[in-house]
């Protein structure tokens, strides 16, 4: 610890406030909040502190601190956020592209209001709903409102259509109107006010029909269509009483695609949960408006690979409804967030200040246990990973990452040139039982699925991941290097005695081997699931084959054992140390994909391995029961616990059963029972 850091450890107040930890550059690269700035930063330094490995790289690297003192714990948080969106510091938990997400916004403040696209909200007196993360989707709200409900989305100035709102009409004040309406009055898009086809308040109550709709109240817009519907028929306007009533249909197709959730009492609430990658984590919000479904949203955030999940849910909330123009009375989280209290009256401030409208300004941040919170919470879980999973494919897909994953693969492994196909194997078995291998390939950064492999391994005995992958090597590579043995023989000896018959140095196949002997070509790099143990068994089969490629173990960072901590260590045959890539490495984020593909590729043969297995040792040991009446059983009963529990009568009636076998597999199972 340097002497400029001592010194302000020294004159921390015992006040709230917020800290700004800095580099030897002079960049900020943390910011925090503090009750008492005095303990908190002090904490960071102490010999006993107990600090994740995000936090011991980031005291490693502070070179000043500068605090802010404040009055209280809510406008610490404010600052903090402030200065996160602002500086975005390198060990923060950041909210990717928060400035770029679309919003809805209705200029309440221009005459005839109009309802588009906007990329920042303000508080300027109109009206914003969002952020939405799809464009695309905005869109297509924006068109079926428009298609429901007809507004304008010209952009001419609407002041001198009709008299001012309020107030007497100005001196010199003239009505000022188009000389016709364009298309969209035709197509019943716009009711035309620019050539005073319809008055100020009969626009004002189709504007007021678009806020209810996007806030989820469609019970009162269906109502208020009714009634006029009713008064048009009334009036003997049958046609316009007719379009109304197409509205309203309109309306309610739309609604019978929303999911209606019985929710505790029909307050509005927010719904989040979260789905966690290596270092960056989906934050999925849906949206429930009197107890209705009306739209969901999920973003990314970076910079989370140490961080816990009260943590991380501190600083979505901060960051999210920041900018959010409505807060709901109730937010419903998987798990505590950090400072709760202070996060609580912190909301309640804002949802003051947004929700100009609501009776009620109190917010509650719930974490359910138990009841219908809870399966909305799993509901809301299960999306977040799917959308996590779907960024990982798109990524895959991106051939500027991947390509340049690769250029970067090629320099921190010191190769010819980039690995276009890559090789990764992966051992799986429970507690030595059932172990199988999993080969997956990637060509030029992406899966090639057609030319995945599975092994059954064979010749080795319990848990021994070692001797597993060597068995997997020789296999897959066998052939091929027998090959490049007799090639070069045939070189070798065919100008001194052609009658010389070749025979490689390396043992021929067995009939099982020959089984996954392919003509692929040889990889450009080899991936083994595994630290130097793995690599050094696996380096012993490629010189065996006198096989000359490129070889790595991918493992955890010694020492990195926690459930949070997953620094990848990359060992590199000869090598005393790892190579440790950063986090924001494209190189290690196709690493660790192509790893993590082969674990779930080997994890998903292992499990039917182990299925089959123990289907087999209990069914084909009971005589008269081949394989067909084995495949009718299961097919029919799904599990050995369903067979047991069936009666004689029923095993009997299934085709290829009979009485007598059926009385067999009742003994058999009730003995083993």
């Amino acid at each position: 610890m340097n002497e400029k850091i001592q010194s302000v450890l020294n004159s921390l107040p015992h006040k709230p406030g917020i800290y700004l930890m800095k580099d030897a550059e002079g960049k900020i690269i943390y910011v925090g909040k503090a009750i008492s700035l005095h303990n908190r930063v002090r904490s960071y330094f102490q010999p006993s502190a107990d600090l994740s490995p995000k936090n011991q790289s980031m005291v490693a690297r502070v070179d000043d601190i500068e605090f802010l003192v404040v009055e209280n714990e809510v406008e610490a948080l404010v600052l903090e956020s402030n200065y996160i969106k602002q500086y975005r510091p390198k060990y923060n938990v950041l909210l990717r592209d928060d400035k770029n997400y679309p919003y809805i916004k209705i200029s309440l403040t221009e005459d005839f209001p109009r309802v588009y696209r906007v990329r920042s909200y303000q508080r300027d007196g109109n009206r914003y709903f969002g952020p939405y993360t799809n464009s695309g989707a905005v869109d297509a709200t924006l068109d079926l409102l428009n298609k429901l409900f007809a507004f304008r989305t010209c952009r001419y100035d609407g002041s001198n259509w009709a008299p001012p709102r309020e107030g007497e009409v100005p001196a010199g004040w003239k009505q000022k109107l188009l000389t016709r309406p364009c298309t969209q009055y035709y197509i019943h898009r716009c009711l035309a006010p620019c050539v005073a086809y319809c008055t100020r308040e009969e626009y004002d109550a189709v504007i007021q029909q678009v806020i209810l709709f996007l806030e989820g109240k469609h019970d009162e817009i269906l109502k208020d269509l009714q009634h006029q519907m009713e008064t048009a028929a009334e009036n003997l306007n049958f046609e316009e009483a007719a379009r109304i009533r197409d509205r309203i249909k309109a309306v309610e197709r739309v609604l019978e695609k929303q999911r209606i959730i019985n929710t505790e009492g029909q307050e509005d609430q927010d719904v989040i949960a979260l789905a966690r990658g290596d270092d960056e984590t989906c934050a999925q919000v849906f949206f429930f408006r009197s107890g209705k479904l009306i739209g969901r949203e999920s973003f990314i955030l970076q910079g989370t690979r140490d961080s816990s999940e009260g943590e991380i849910l501190s600083s979505f909330l901060q960051q999210f409804y920041e900018t959010s123009p409505h807060i709901p009375s109730e937010i419903i989280l998987e798990a505590e967030p950090d400072d709760r209290e202070v996060l609580q009256n912190w909301l309640k401030e804002r949802r003051k200040s947004s929700n100009a409208t609501s009776r009620s300004t109190s917010v509650t941040l719930t974490v359910p246990k138990r009841g219908d919170k809870v399966r909305l919470i799993e509901m809301v879980r299960r999306n977040a990973q799917e959308v996590l999973e779907q960024q990982r494919i798109k990524w895959l897909t991106d051939s500027q990452k991947t390509q340049l994953a690769l250029d970067e693969l090629q320099e921190a492994l010191n190769l010819v040139s980039p690995p276009q196909r890559i090789e990764c194997y992966d051992i799986s078995n429970t507690q030595g039982t059932n172990s199988v291998g999993a080969m997956v390939v990637f060509e030029g950064g992406k899966p090639k699925n057609s030319e995945y492999r599975r092994f059954k391994i064979k010749t080795v005995e319990g848990a021994n991941d070692v001797a597993s992958h060597q068995e997997v090597l020789r296999r897959r590579f066998r052939k091929v290097a027998k090959e490049k043995a007799d090639h070069t023989m045939i070189e070798n000896t065919t100008l001194e005695n052609p009658a010389v018959p070749v025979n490689g140095d390396i043992a021929p196949a067995t009939e099982d081997e020959q089984h996954f002997e392919h003509d692929w070509s040889l990889p450009d790099l080899i991936i083994i699931d595994g630290g130097k143990p793995q690599l050094h068994a696996a380096m012993e089969v490629l010189q065996e084959l006198h096989l000359d490629i490129p070889l790595i173990g991918l493992a955890k960072e010694e020492g990195s054992h926690t459930k949070l901590a997953t620094n990848e260590a990359i060992f590199v045959p000869g090598a005393t140390e790892p190579i440790l890539l950063p986090g924001t490495s494209q190189a290690l984020y196709l690493l660790q994909r192509i790893r993590d593909e082969a674990h779930r590729f080997g994890i998903t043969y292992h499990r039917k391995v182990r299925s089959e297995r123990t289907f087999k040792s209990q069914l084909d040991e009971i005589p008269g029961i081949g394989p067909k009446r084995k495949k009718a059983l299961m097919r029919h009963f799904g599990s050995l616990k369903a067979i047991g529990n069936a009666s004689v009568e029923e095993l009997a009636a299934l085709e290829g059963m009979t009485r007598e076998a059926a009385e067999k597999v009742k003994e058999y199972i009730g003995r083993q029972e």
